[in-house]
């Protein structure tokens, strides 16, 4: 019995060794996988943080939730900023793209995704079924159970939720996992807002870059509608929209008419005339700030109008304003089921729109400006040659007249006659041109009929793709009746419309006489000629018009090609 006990007494400290040594392994495998699970953290963190693009920090975030806690799926849903009960955006993960499609739309912030964003505090539990909040999955979605759920928050104010099902290995989510995940969310809540400051500067300086672009283009004499045009594309480039709209104000009228659409449906917008009452354009007006809208198709202040929303979801719309008045409304959209324009996208959207109204109203009164010394320029050239050549000539003209009795060969003298009659007809012609310089001053029914012939050319030029060779002859101005000066600028429209269309001409001659009380008007082009019979049959009008005025039209093929078409009138004699 002595022996037995003295083993005995061997053994028992041998077990406790084993249990203690044991007990001390344990204990270094927790130390050692705390010690990882922290680096593992600080990795996470550090990842999350190198990011400067939201999307992207919001990926990272959820991606890495996923791996620190072992959990099989994982989700960050943004909550909505009009619609605090709502997701704005549901990013998953372990899902394929495959699943997504078959289980339909993500959620927006029903059930237990719902119960976290009503009670922003950490939620974990072993099944989410048994919560009084769940109400089950759509068809197609995996088998979910365990659940870890923490709150994302930013300066204060809850941003969204990471979402976790499934910790891999049957296991059930501990306080360990939830203690990691809710540091995680503090460090996702900085990089949240690091990427927001970076993505607001970043708009910042492209809302810079816009608007110096269009004042400079203003600024450089650009065409009007492009700079229409630049504006709406700037926009639709710097908020990532569909759809770009500028309507503006009808004069004579309280409605907006829509200058420019470009995008998506932009057709079903143009020239459209809007009531300031019943239309988006027309709330942003009356708002005098800038509004959105969620979904657009639906959107109830919209009453009049023609449907043309269909597909479009987001809208924002901004008045275009100034110390005047408001100068016009830029509207844009973006497809339905896109992303909402958030506070941060539309804030600068106003300013923008202001200082592009200031440039447009600085480039107007500028071309006024010009108009104006243009104007001036003219009417000192009129007078110029009214005190100066008018007066020489007519004095050169008397000097001949008193010298014709001095001279007694008849042909000399016929000679000096026609000369003092060549001296009057030229300070007619002058004349006639002083009034055309100073015509200006009337509308284009009161304009002298030269500066109407030059402006026809002139916007026929776009469309003929050359500018046509002008002649003018005689006292085109103070010969030619009111009623004839609007045939005339009505014929020669058509004229050039017709080689436009049908000659396929590289170049065209006009030519306006007025001579012996007759006017002749006269488009010759070097086209295909007059043997499209479609051709003549559109010069009825034309020979209407001379008819009327007991004129007539000729149209012939001289021998080097093309067509030549004449139109005569006779001038009434006073």
């Amino acid at each position: 019995m002595g022996e037995g006990s003295v083993g005995n007494s061997e053994h028992l400290p041998r077990l406790r060794l084993d249990e203690l040594l044991e007990e001390l392994q344990v204990r270094i495998n927790a130390v050692r996988g705390t010690r990882d699970r922290v680096h593992s953290l600080l990795e996470a963190v550090l990842s999350v943080g190198r990011e400067l693009g939201l999307p992207q920090v919001l990926r990272r975030i959820v991606e890495a939730a996923v791996v620190l806690v072992d959990a099989e799926y994982g989700a960050l849903g943004v909550i909505d900023e009009e619609q605090s009960e709502r997701l704005s955006q549901f990013l998953p993960v372990g899902v394929s793209e495959e699943q997504i499609e078959a289980i339909g739309p993500l959620p927006s912030g029903h059930g237990i995704l719902g119960e976290l964003i009503r009670h922003p505090e950490p939620l974990r539990l072993e099944e989410i079924s048994e919560h009084p909040a769940s109400y089950g999955f759509p068809a197609n979605h995996p088998p979910m159970h365990s659940f870890l759920g923490v709150p994302i928050r930013v300066r204060d104010e809850v941003f969204g939720n990471i979402y976790l099902t499934e910790k891999r290995g049957g296991q059930q989510f501990d306080g360990e996992d939830e203690t990691v995940l809710s540091t995680l969310a503090v460090a996702a809540g900085v990089a949240i807002e690091n990427a927001r400051l970076y993505e607001e500067s970043q708009l910042r300086r492209r809302w810079l870059e816009a608007n110096a672009a269009i004042t400079s283009s203003l600024l450089s004499g650009i065409d009007e509608t492009r700079v229409l045009e630049l504006i709406v594309d700037h926009a639709r480039a710097i908020l990532g929209a569909d759809l770009g709209v500028l309507a503006v104000p009808l004069d004579g009228s309280e409605d907006l008419q829509v200058a420019l659409a470009t995008g998506t449906d932009a057709q079903a917008h143009r020239g459209l005339v809007l009531p300031r009452e019943g239309s988006f354009v027309g709330a942003a007006i009356a708002a005098s700030e800038t509004i959105t809208s969620a979904d657009v198709a639906k959107d109830p202040r919209i009453t009049a109008g023609p449907p043309r929303w269909a597909g479009l979801g987001p809208a924002v719309a901004v008045p275009m304003g100034t110390s005047d008045g408001v100068r016009g409304v830029l509207l844009l959209a973006r497809i339905e089921g896109a992303a909402a324009f958030t506070h941060a996208e539309a804030a600068p959207l106003l300013g923008f729109a202001g200082q592009a109204a200031v440039a447009m109203e600085l480039a107007e009164r500028r071309r006024d400006a010009e108009q104006i010394a243009l104007y001036e320029d003219r009417d000192r050239i009129a007078r110029d040659l009214h005190d100066l050549a008018i007066q020489r000539l007519f004095a050169t003209g008397m000097t001949l007249q008193s010298a014709v009795r001095f001279v007694e060969h008849p042909e000399a003298n016929e000679r000096l006659l026609r000369a003092v009659d060549d001296l009057d007809e030229t300070i007619k012609i002058i004349r006639s041109t002083i009034f055309g310089l100073r015509s200006h001053e009337g509308g284009p029914a009161v304009q002298g009929l030269r500066v109407r012939t030059v402006r026809v050319i002139e916007e026929a030029v776009p469309t003929l793709g050359f500018t046509p060779a002008l002649r003018m002859e005689g006292l085109v101005d103070t010969d030619v009746p009111g009623p004839v000066r609007d045939h005339v600028v009505a014929v020669l429209g058509e004229a050039l419309a017709n080689v436009a269309r049908h000659a396929q001409a590289t170049a065209a001659d006009v030519s306006l006489v007025v001579r012996s009380g007759e006017l002749t008007l006269t488009v010759a082009d070097n086209g295909v000629g007059t043997k499209d019979g479609g051709r003549r049959s559109g010069l009825r009008n034309l020979a209407e018009r001379a008819e009327e005025l007991s004129g007539g039209l000729t149209l012939d093929s001289p021998s080097g090609g093309g067509t030549r078409l004449a139109w005569r009138v006779p001038l009434a004699t006073g």
